[in-house]
């Protein structure tokens, strides 16, 4: 069976210490001793312990150092490990100097159990939360090449793979999810990866133009359709001719336009108000809704038909509080978009914000 508890590294020459912090430790870590320096590189090497209990002296004389001499050494099989020094007293100053070059913390003889067992569990947390940075930034750097979407988690990765599977086919999509969890941009990186990648893609908000507006901006119109129709206009269906219209908030339009959508999805055909000649056009449509269409429906305020036209393929994102550590991805992306904007480099969260980020709702999702 695997052990995946932290591994602790004791290193020191008297063996009753050694005896004492072992019985004292091991139910909680994995644990390796070593009496000599030599013994102490040699498991570090091979073991690749996570954190290291060294004693600064590792020898009976009085002024002996060799615990502080292969400090480099440790650091240098791996600059993450966290080296906890052990001293008496009289040896205070050469574990400041220990921590000035690496260590990250020191502790003073008598042992206390209880008090070194709190550094040891702090140090082994926060080798924890360097891994996992580690493994974000390197997951953040694979997946930013999906169009510029941030996704690690395995819900985005299902997204994904639909996303790649239908962009290349003509069929609608029907993107839902709440308001912030990405919908356009998934629509845009649908239209990115299918054969209209270089046509138009154009969008539309449904829900931010007045309904007496919305049919011309659809549509277009014809001059002198209306009072305010000085000349004619051609609307966002006709833009997007060879390419992809996104219907942003489809579950605002009203059931006259919900009507006017549906035709075009059956007979690709529409017409200009106030015009007479039926345009055919070649038009992929992809729409998205913060609402549940099947209520909607059920509800009577959304056109059953439409709805089956438009979620041949149906994509439900998820909320970022459902997207496992993606927030903390996106916090260090975040993090060093700004950093670098303001010429600050190398910064990170330490372990109380990740906490927090990790703990928040986030009902705005990634707005």
């Amino acid at each position: 069976m695997n052990d995946d508890r932290t591994k602790i590294l004791i290193v020191d020459d008297e063996e009753g210490i050694r005896s004492q912090l072992t019985l004292a430790l091991e139910d909680l870590y994995q644990i390796g001793t070593a009496a000599t320096p030599d013994e102490a590189l040699a498991q570090a090497r091979e073991q690749r312990p996570q954190v290291i209990l060294l004693d600064i002296a590792l020898s009976p004389y009085s002024g002996s150092q060799e615990g502080l001499e292969i400090l480099p050494q440790l650091l240098e099989i791996d600059p993450r490990v966290k080296v906890i020094m052990v001293t008496g007293n009289d040896e205070r100053q050469n574990a400041l100097t220990a921590v000035g070059a690496g260590a990250f913390d020191f502790y003073v003889k008598p042992i206390h159990l209880d008090e070194l067992k709190v550094i040891i569990k702090r140090a082994a947390y926060l080798r924890k939360l360097e891994i996992e940075n580690t493994q974000m930034a390197s997951a953040l750097k694979q997946h930013r090449g999906f169009s510029n979407i941030i996704g690690t988690s395995s819900k985005m990765q299902k997204v994904f793979k639909i996303v790649e599977t239908v962009a290349p086919t003509l069929y609608t999509v029907l993107i839902s999810g709440e308001s912030g969890t990405g919908k356009e941009l998934i629509a845009k990186a649908i239209h990115s990866r299918s054969d209209r990648a270089d046509k138009p893609f154009i969008t539309i908000n449904c829900g931010a133009i007045p309904e007496t507006l919305l049919e011309s901006e659809l549509f277009g119109h014809e001059k002198g359709a209306f009072t305010d129709a000085v000349a004619q206009k051609v609307g966002r269906f006709e833009l997007a001719d060879k390419g992809t219209l996104f219907l942003d908030e489809i579950g605002e339009l009203s059931l006259a336009l919900q009507v006017k959508i549906l035709r075009f999805l059956q007979d690709r055909i529409i017409e200009r108000v106030g015009g007479k000649t039926v345009i055919p056009l070649d038009v992929r449509v992809i729409a998205a809704t913060n609402r549940s269409l099947a209520e909607e429906v059920e509800t009577k305020r959304f056109r059953e038909d439409l709805y089956y036209r438009l979620s041949v393929i149906a994509l439900d994102l998820p909320p970022l509080r459902e997207r496992e550590d993606d927030v903390v991805v996106i916090a260090n992306f975040l993090l060093d978009l700004y950093g670098n904007e303001n010429g600050k480099t190398n910064l990170s969260f330490n372990p109380s914000a990740l906490q927090r980020i990790r703990s928040y709702d986030w009902p705005g999702n990634i707005r």
